[in-house]
């Protein structure tokens, strides 16, 4: 009985190459280009130094990513680490961290562009108004996110050799500047004395850079978001992490190196100040003293690098909110993807409207700083996490192995937690906007996502036991004259899949009422579990009885299932309930309906020895294929035959007719059924299905139990044939994921019925 979408694996295209220039591409991204004006303003020449050591805090996190990123192999990286090794609420906010931390960075990387795209329209003497607090750049900056949702949003991503092709080519324009300037730089006479003095702003100017630029190194982890794509993982992930690192931090320091030397600016100003007042065109600046057209090659350079970073990270954010999204962790509206495009298009626009906010309502060194932040907090954790793993999961297939573990490890979580704290000094609003964040991110973990998210690990589970054909059957027993025939369903069920049988009686206490009162009233039950036992006795199949006792009918259905691990229940309900008796089935069915497995409703009861032919009424959906799926457990109880009936409306075209026909036999054939093929037109579908139960002595089909306002509100063409038809009928249902209630509510009775037949 299938219950999953088929799954859709990656192939292993990439080979190490493509992996190490994907992270080389994340790294040398816009962060190099935006950030290197600002950074040499903050601490002086000792950029180098900055550079440097941020390379040694990214190889101490690289260590985590390398070894971690060679035992697990399915994309996800941090937030699929953090999940595994940490408590459930750290895999919530490091994805929710996540998700902040990318969308943010691209709010750097549209900022960037921004100013980039403003001086090309300037050069052709376009200026952009500027409205108050919206800076031309700023403006821009929006308007640029909203494009590059919009294309992530029609599915097109920088992937592949596009992606390869524009990393060179950034890596070419950065050795050519850096060519030209190390070649200026060492004909000039006095260049040492634009390295002099070294720290002008001490140490503390170091830290603050530092925690500034971080953002600039933190790219290799995409290498393992994409180790899905990544031919032999194992050990080409931790090749590609330090390869990338490798080719990254000499060119960092080299571009550090030129852009301080060459630069000889007038009236006294120190070339870090110079670079500082340039902010985020500052290497643009820098290369127009170089030769002609120098200028313009780094701006064309920083337009590259500034709409890939973008794409990339609005791509990156948006499947952080769509995977969460899945997980439960956020709403499932998260987790929709376009029918068309087949994009997470409604995960793109909430990423979206964080760009933007932050764009526009922050300077860009705040922007900067609070995507440094958040990603400095998350390699803390995948840190803490190597150390958790490695205790927890002994058995992982380890393609790399940190050195000197846990000592790197804790040197690591140390300088990271150090530089996230010392960010303060240069940014509080980035601690602010950070504090806030992940407050809310608490918050919502412990009134949202935390209940959801234990609902949906063991709903995954439940349905991967049913993909096993792993059954456990729930039988509530209600109704001593229906106890026979619920338990004759359930014994063909459970014998066919070797399952246990659990007899469940509920004892309704009155609400406020203490449950202990009536834990001793057993007499009740005694009965019902009586007759239930003997004939699960007789038919050999193991069973047990439980009483629980509830305050409410429904809940207890539902906490025996959810407690004793069963991913199959049997009910039974009136064939023709008046409106109390459809209000209280309502309130059963309404929590059934979001039971995490297969539900079988038995409507009126039988004799055994009277059921000798079997009816399913076919039609193409879920429901009536598991009908299918059910028949031959039934047949070989009941020792029947089968029936499977075709109603045509005279006007149904001849195609629609033959592909129904041809999904009989084949789900014939694929359950190894001996059933005989009735094909009926007749306009009234109800009428003819109905004349045929007289004919047969239960009929077998697929429908929903109902929601509780699909009960009361709508009559399904389901509901018609069961209260009309001369045999007993059994609803079977698949699960599937039930609407949220405000679409409901806009529906009119009408469409609920014509829906649930």
């Amino acid at each position: 009985m299938k219950k999953f979408d088929t799954e859709v694996h990656l192939s292993r295209e990439m080979g190490l190459m493509d992996a190490t220039l994907i992270g080389v591409g994340a790294m040398i991204g816009a962060g190099i280009f935006v950030l290197t004006g600002i950074a040499a303003g903050v601490a002086g020449p000792g950029l180098i130094i900055v550079f440097s050591l941020n390379g040694l805090v990214a190889l101490l996190t690289a260590f985590a990513y390398a070894e971690l990123g060679s035992c697990y192999h399915d994309a996800g990286g941090g937030y699929l680490w953090v999940k595994e090794g940490l408590p459930k609420w750290n895999g919530f906010i490091s994805g929710w961290m996540s998700w902040f931390a990318h969308a943010v960075a691209c709010s750097l990387y549209a900022l960037g562009f921004g100013a980039y795209f403003d001086l090309v329209l300037r050069e052709f003497n376009i200026v952009m108004p500027h409205w108050g607090f919206f800076s031309p750049q700023k403006i821009l900056a929006a308007v640029t996110a909203v494009v590059f949702a919009y294309v992530n949003f029609r599915g097109a991503s920088e992937t592949g050799k596009v992606g390869n092709i524009v990393t060179i080519a950034k890596i070419i324009i950065l050795f050519i500047f850096i060519g030209f300037g190390l070649n200026l730089v060492f004909h000039l006479p006095d260049w040492q004395d634009a390295f002099t003095p070294f720290l002008p702003n001490g140490w503390g100017g170091v830290f603050k850079a530092m925690g500034l630029t971080f953002i600039a190194f933190q790219g290799f982890e995409v290498i393992s978001q994409c180790s899905e794509e990544i031919k032999n993982p194992k050990k080409n992930i931790p090749r590609a992490v330090f390869l990338s690192l490798l080719i990254v931090v000499p060119i960092y320091l080299l571009i550090s190196v030129t852009a301080l030397g060459a630069v000889k600016p007038e009236g006294g100003i120190t070339p870090w100040d110079y670079l500082a007042s340039h902010k985020e065109t500052a290497l643009v600046e820098v290369a127009k003293t170089f030769f002609v057209g120098g200028g313009i090659m780094l701006l064309v350079g920083g337009i590259i690098s500034t709409m890939s970073a973008l794409n990339a990270t609005i791509f990156s954010s948006s499947r952080v909110a769509f995977a969460m999204g899945r997980d439960r962790n956020f709403p499932t509206l998260f987790s929709k993807v376009h029918k068309k495009n087949f994009t997470p298009h409604l995960s793109i626009i909430f990423s979206l409207i964080i760009v933007v906010i932050m764009a526009i309502s922050l300077p860009i060194e705040d922007v900067a700083s609070a995507a440094d932040l958040m990603f400095l907090l998350l390699f803390l954790q995948v840190n803490i996490t190597l150390i958790r793993l490695r205790k927890k999961r002994p058995d992982l297939d380890r393609g790399f192995v940190t050195p000197l573990f846990p000592y790197l490890s804790i040197v690591g979580i140390l300088l990271l937690l150090f530089l996230a704290i010392y960010m303060f000094n240069y940014s509080p609003t980035a601690w602010i906007v950070t504090i806030v964040w992940v407050s809310v991110g608490l918050i919502t973990y412990k009134f949202y996502a935390a209940d959801r998210e234990i609902e949906h690990v063991r709903k995954v589970k439940s349905l991967e036991r049913l993909e096993r054909k792993e059954y456990r059957v729930l039988l509530p027993l209600a109704n001593k004259k229906s106890v026979a025939s619920l338990t004759h369903i359930a014994i063909a069920v459970a014998k066919k899949s070797n399952a246990e049988i659990l007899f469940l009686n509920i004892n309704e206490v009155r609400e406020k009422s203490p449950l202990v009162t009536e834990l001793g009233d057993r007499e009740k039950a005694k009965p019902l579990f009586d007759t239930a036992n003997e004939i699960a006795e007789e038919a050999g199949i193991p069973a047990r009885s439980i009483l629980n006792v509830s305050h409410r009918i429904s809940q207890g259905i539902v906490n025996t299932a959810e407690e004793e691990e069963c991913n199959f229940i049997v009910v039974g309900r009136q064939k023709n309930p008046d409106f109390l008796e459809r209000f209280f089935s309502s309130v059963i069915d309404s929590v059934i309906h979001k039971f995490p497995g297969e539900v079988a409703v038995l409507h009126g009861r039988f004799e055994k020895e009277n059921i000798k032919t079997i009816l399913i009424p076919f039609t193409i959906d879920i429901h009536a294929i598991l009908a299918t799926e059910i028949a031959p457990a039934l047949i070989n109880y009941f020792n029947c035959k089968l029936k499977i009936l075709l109603v045509y409306d005279p006007e149904t075209s001849k195609q629609e007719r033959e592909e129904r026909e041809l999904k009989v036999k084949e789900l014939i054939k694929q359950n190894s059924l001996d059933a005989e093929i009735i094909i009926i037109k007749d306009a009234d579908i109800v009428k003819a299905i109905v004349d045929q139960s007289s004919k047969v002595d239960l009929m077998l089909m697929g429908g929903k139990t109902g929601d509780f306002l699909e009960l009361l509100l709508g009559r399904s063409l389901a509901q018609e044939i069961t209260e009309q038809s001369s045999c007993p009928v059994l609803w079977v249902k698949e699960y599937e994921e039930r609407e949220p209630l405000w679409k409901l509510l806009l529906k009119s009775p009408k469409q609920i019925g014509v829906e649930n037949g």
